[in-house]
């Protein structure tokens, strides 16, 4: 199998979404991704056998977006196995009967094919109200969709030669409908001669109808000035002869080259390879008159389709609903893991055709996602008469205009958090509805908050259409009727945990709105994401928090959001960084505990710091290439080199960039082994030798998380020095989950000052090393021997007397926990009033409260059938979470009663 034919099945981003992805000659780019997702998301994919028993789905809330629009939101409810599962699902509802709402595709950049963009700009730059993704498309490629599109009833690319495809679409006359298409063209020349069209506008692929043969080998397609690609199309294992046809007349003819530019308004451009190039050459001539005649076919009837009939099309992928039943699937689902669960996306109508439900489901939080036969349960119970499933997966995105706004937002979490996938295009949701009265007010505030958090809060007017109605915020006066925060001006502040209604009223007019303050009964864990500090003055390491709750939800929390205890040493705070002032004599291993609300997690705090070498240059065994954007405009190079400028060592690896050329931002990029070179451990930092040439240019490096998120990290921000120098990056400030890559680092300039910076250069890299925080070790040497009922025990051999004897109540053996705690080398903290004891050993924290079977492990909410008790004021602990939680062996002769813990 050749480079240009070979196919992989790509799991996405872990997410159990398998597409097709054509491999053309290199490496799949993957752009970089800046946004910090605010909540977690499951990155193991569900394959337990489907067993939907009863599945749900329940309104939670609805808002109006525009006239004809509103959002719904549901909670779909299922088992699968033994275990109860749901997912939120969020509908878009258009109702066709209202003249002022309108449905169009919208596609790319500047609403071209070819270019992929995310919704929401998609959504920005057409004026929609709201949207979703729309087709599948050729990763790797440019990206024009696989199905037909049709916007504004222009005719924008054809439907690929692949089986079972459904596209979605609404007439002139306001009607939707979904069916699949085929694409029929013929090219007649001056002489009489034909030749068949076999597309437009659109990307390389492989047909299913054709084998192995990419779509453009031996064939000629047709490309107009919708096409925004940068070739027509790259990667297509072809070399082509293309035609420029102006007015009907060929004005070009380019024998196995690409006519140079875009192709223009008032034109086409026949692309031809192998036979249809030698039908070219033999037939056509510059000056002569040629006709270029297609529509589209209906796989349905049989019957050729004017796309001209179309307002609408946008592609998607196998039928789900049909006549209001659950569709056998049209085509295969492997390809878009449709047995797995997942983020889906889909379309569908009502059966009189009055009503469009755009719809998406979460996996994100504590969503699971959804199978294909899942999300045909969910449409038939939103009423779908006819409905297809779209792009899904990391794809998933929906946009909107939220009630009384002109900000667009999205309307969930993508499986990248706030990060959205580049897509091929979208369906967009319109309105031209005029100004109205004011009808009401919405609010804009956060309605789940933490206590010590502020946040401000505003009122939105909407009109009669529920198109924006500017008001007067000064005049709100806001109120609470529960004390659990209290109101300055428009800022509340949460003091305490639980539910409160804010009122706000401006005029004759008022509103509420509920919001929650997260309490300690509410948290599933609390994790602080670093593993250890250094233990040593002046020492300052970044603490991000997350906090998981009981219902799935995830938020990152500040660090002055909690309360801070420091064992073994003082530490100051600063934002969200700790730095170490004082450590106390004697102390190895120090401990930070983070309570929010009386919950805990922590991290130790060690002394020393172990470094290794991540790449010196000397046997690079993997590829390191260039990269440069904009492609058309900046060069660059990446060598390893052994004759740089104050080298210490044989090889240095040199980034070469110019920016002469262009505006914008502009940037040059040393890719690491194509797709990133993975990290061990969890390091706090990495220290690079970087030569910088004075340029006063920009360094960045961009590593991909253990969730597929990218972080990007200045190694300068200003390159304002010549010759080498030690540059360190903290990696622990930033929240990456590990472990983590280094995918590339590069020189960028942007377009702001760029007239102030040197436009081309070179740096160096070399000695790239990672600081690791030392291993926190525990004892293992030591061994208790206990006896049920006995105040004697040893201690290493060496008798101790106990003030507590071992117990055994209802068959569990309780040992006095100070004892056990100080013999181990366990660090105990009691709290007298709550009954709260801490236990803190090595890496662990495990925290239990006297008469309460629920405990905390590492941060984690755990339950457990057995609680410590009291006896003669001293506190016992049940001796098994010893051995369960905190690594311990805890043995047990029931003849003597002995207890051994080792």
């Amino acid at each position: 199998m050749s480079k240009f034919q070979k196919i992989i099945d790509r799991q996405s981003e872990g997410l159990g979404k398998r597409v097709i992805i054509v491999v053309l000659g290199g490496a799949l780019l993957v752009q970089p991704i800046a946004s910090i997702m605010p909540s977690s998301w499951q990155t193991a994919v569900i394959q337990s056998a489907e067993a939907a028993a009863n599945p749900t789905l329940k309104l939670s809330q609805q808002s109006f977006i525009t006239a004809g629009a509103k959002r719904l939101d549901y909670v779909f409810q299922t088992t699968r196995g033994s275990s109860k599962v749901q997912t939120d699902v969020h509908v878009i509802e258009i109702d066709l009967t209202n003249p002022y709402v309108s449905l169009n595709a919208m596609s790319g950049k500047n609403n071209s094919i070819g270019q992929l963009n995310t919704i929401l700009n998609m959504t920005k730059e057409n004026g929609a109200v709201a949207a979703i993704n729309a087709d599948v498309f050729v990763m790797g490629n440019e990206g024009a969709p696989l199905g037909g599109q049709i916007a504004s009833g222009m005719f924008m690319s054809s439907p690929a030669k692949l089986k079972g495809m459904y596209a979605f679409s609404v007439s002139k006359d306001r009607k939707p409908m979904i069916d699949n298409y085929t694409f029929n063209g013929l090219v007649t020349a001056e002489d009489g001669s034909t030749f068949p069209l076999e597309g437009l506008n659109q990307s390389a692929y492989i047909p299913e109808t054709t084998g192995s043969n990419f779509s453009h080998v031996n064939m000629m397609y047709i490309y107009t000035s919708a096409w925004g690609g940068t070739e027509r199309p790259k990667n297509s294992g072809s070399t082509p002869t293309e035609v420029l046809v102006r007015n009907g007349v060929i004005e070009e003819i380019s024998i196995d080259k690409a006519i140079a530019g875009q192709v223009p308004a008032d034109g086409y451009i026949l692309r031809s390879h192998g036979l249809a190039a030698n039908y070219v050459k033999e037939h056509l001539q510059i000056g002569q008159s040629i006709n270029a005649d297609y529509a589209l076919v209906s796989q349905t009837t049989g019957a050729k389709v004017d796309p001209n009939s179309f307002e609408m099309m946008a592609g998607g992928h196998t039928l789900l609903v049909n006549a209001g039943a659950a569709a056998q699937f049209s085509r295969d689902i492997t390809g878009v893991s449709g047995s797995s669960y997942t983020s889906r996306s889909a379309v569908g109508y009502s059966q009189d055709g009055t009503k469009v439900y755009l719809i998406t489901s979460e996996r994100s939080g504590g969503n699971t996602g959804v199978s294909l036969k899942e999300l045909q349960q969910i449409m038939l119970q939103l009423g779908v008469y006819k409905g297809v499933n779209l792009d899904g997966g990391g794809s998933t995105t929906m946009i909107e205009r939220p009630l009384g706004t002109n900000d667009l937002k999205l309307s969930h979490p993508t499986q990248y958090g706030t990060t959205q996938r580049s897509v091929a295009n979208g369906i967009g949701v319109f309105t031209s509805a005029p100004a109205g009265s004011l009808k009401g007010i919405a609010v804009s505030g956060a309605n789940v908050m933490f206590i010590g958090q502020k946040s401000s809060y505003s009122i939105k007017g909407y009109d009669t259409y529920y198109n924006p109605f500017e008001i007067d915020n000064s005049t709100a006066v806001w109120s609470s009727d529960k004390a659990i925060g209290a109101f300055k001006g428009n800022e509340f502040t949460a003091t305490k945990a639980g539910k409160t209604t804010l009122t706000v009223k401006s005029g004759a007019i008022s509103t509420k709105q509920e919001i929650e303050v997260i309490g300690q009964d509410q948290i599933a864990s609390l994790s602080i994401d670093t593993t250890a500090g250094v233990l040593a003055k002046g020492a300052t390491i970044t603490v991000p928090l997350t906090v998981k709750l009981k219902n799935g939800n995830s938020y990152k929390l500040s660090a002055d959001s909690v309360k801070w205890e420091f064992i073994g040493f003082t530490a100051a705070r600063n934002g969200d960084s700790l730095t170490v002032q004082s450590v106390n004599a004697g102390t190895s291993i120090g401990y930070a505990i983070a309570r929010y609300d009386g919950f805990p997690a922590m991290i130790p705090f060690t002394q020393g710091e172990a470094v290794k070498t991540f790449e010196d240059f000397e046997k690079t065994t993997y590829p390191i290439t260039s990269q440069v954007t904009p492609a058309d405009t900046t060069t660059g190079s990446v060598n390893l080199v052994s004759d740089f400028q104050g080298q210490a060592s044989s090889k240095t690896l040199k980034l070469d960039y110019d920016f002469t050329n262009g505006t914008g931002t502009k940037a040059s990029y040393a890719v690491f082994n194509t797709n990133g070179r993975a990290i061990e451990g969890s390091p706090t930092s990495m220290t690079v030798d970087l030569y910088g040439d004075n340029s006063l240019n920009w360094v960045r490096a961009e590593f991909i998380d253990a969730a597929g998120k990218a972080h990007l990290i200045d190694l300068a921000k200003q390159l304002d020095w010549s010759g080498w120098k030690n540059v360190k990056m903290n990696l622990s400030s930033v929240g990456m989950k590990f472990p983590v890559k280094l995918k590339r680092i590069y020189v960028v300039t942007i377009a702001e000052g760029q007239d102030e910076r040197t436009a081309s250069g070179s740096i160096g890299l070399d000695n790239m090393k990672l600081q690791y925080p030392p291993s926190v070790t525990v004892d293992t040497q030591t061994k208790v021997v206990m006896t049920v009922g006995k105040s004697a025990a040893t201690v290493n051999g060496k008798a101790i007397t106990l003030d507590s004897a071992p117990i055994v109540l209802n068959g569990t053996t309780y040992v006095p926990v100070r004892f056990v705690s100080d013999a181990m080398g366990a660090k105990l903290l009691f709290d007298g009033k709550t009954g709260q004891v801490t236990v803190l050993r090595g890496n662990k924290l495990m925290e239990m409260t006297l008469g309460k079977k629920d405990l905390i492990l590492n941060g984690a909410l755990q339950s457990s059938d057995i609680t410590p008790i009291v006896r003669n004021n001293r506190t016992l602990i049940p001796v098994r979470l010893f051995s369960e939680k905190l690594g311990l062996k805890v043995g047990y002769d029931g003849k003597v009663k002995k207890i051994t813990i080792d």
